[in-house]
């Protein structure tokens, strides 16, 4: 048994896994799970520089991460930096911050490296449920990117493209310093002749159109991330966010699209009123929620299948 720390720093929020893997029966033994939303990503994808105020945010929870790693006494630490620190040209002010905090360096690693940890992290369980087998395409709705995964017990292709909630309400959302608030029509075409672009790209290296409509062959549709669990937790009509009950849900595409209608079509106050949201997905969880669906149609799924396991456990197995 060897206790691990894994560290995910995305572009809306950074998370904390500490857990006790045991290689010989692959089981990993939960210790401590936590979210901060730090919107490391902010501006990046207009300026290609990471903001002062998101690196401090960013630290500021690194520091409460340490401490956590320093009293459950993990024997080893690996942190992993995806999207927006791919895309900045001062990575090395976070690198460097990182460093001074845990005494670890982040990986900032690949679109490819993101994807293969998410599939593990998602499908390692999943072969002991009868009705939720493979072949599994598992989607990763980030903040700046979505990684596209498929596989049965490995990863057959892969791709990350630069669709996720906070690049998306940042690029079509944002008029005149603000977020649109609902979104107009105009906006909300934008991003969907984006997000049909993007799916286009991932789909020269990952099979997509059609490849989860009911079969022998069709694959069974895994979502990750913020994104897809916050509307898992509204079609569940959950009182507050409750991962045990998220975990493995099964959403049909149905109340994806009702969902993101209302999400779309509602106010700052009106999302943030909602019992299962965290207030720092209130303003981009309606692009969220659009990739989402976006990917739901392309692929012809009927519903999809909610993991709160994803990058972080595939992570952790990487460390043990």
């Amino acid at each position: 048994m060897t206790r691990v720390a894994a560290v995910d720093c995305g572009t809306n929020s950074i998370r904390l896994l500490v857990a006790d893997a045991d290689p010989a029966t692959g089981e990993l033994t939960e210790l401590d799970r936590r979210m901060t939303i730090v919107r490391l990503g902010q501006g990046v994808d207009r300026t290609g520089r990471l903001a002062p105020e998101a690196l401090e945010r960013t630290f500021a929870a690194c520091r409460e991460y340490a401490e956590v790693i320093r009293e459950l006494r993990a024997e080893r630490v690996r942190f992993v930096a995806t999207s927006a620190s791919r895309d900045a040209e001062n990575r090395q002010e976070f690198v460097d911050g990182v460093v001074a905090v845990l005494g670890v360096e982040p990986e900032v690693i690949t679109g490819d490296q993101e994807a293969e940890f998410s599939f593990t992290g998602a499908t390692k369980e999943l072969s002991g449920h009868e009705r939720l087998s493979g072949p599994y395409l598992v989607v990763d709705i980030g903040g700046g990117s979505t990684e596209f995964v498929s596989g049965d017990t490995a990863v057959r292709a892969a791709r990350s493209v630069d669709i996720g909630c906070v690049r998306m309400t940042e690029r079509h959302l944002v008029s005149g310093g603000t977020i649109g608030d609902p979104p107009t029509p105009d906006q909300i075409s934008a991003i969907r002749a984006d997000l049909a672009r993007a799916l286009d790209e991932a789909e020269r290296t990952v099979p997509l159109s059609g490849v989860c409509r009911p079969g022998a062959d069709g694959h069974t549709l895994v979502g990750l991330a913020g994104s897809v669990t916050t509307v898992a937790g509204i079609a569940l009509d959950l009182p507050a966010y409750d991962s045990t009950a998220i975990h493995h849900a099964r959403i049909p595409v149905d109340r994806v699209r009702e969902i993101t209608t209302k999400l779309l079509a509602s106010t700052h106050a009106e999302r943030a009123a909602i019992p299962v949201m965290h207030p720092g997905r209130v303003d981009v969880i309606a692009a969220g929620a659009l990739v989402l669906l976006s990917i739901t149609e392309r692929t012809g799924a009927q519903e999809v299948v909610v993991s709160e396991h994803d990058i972080l456990d595939g992570i952790a197995w990487s460390i043990a």
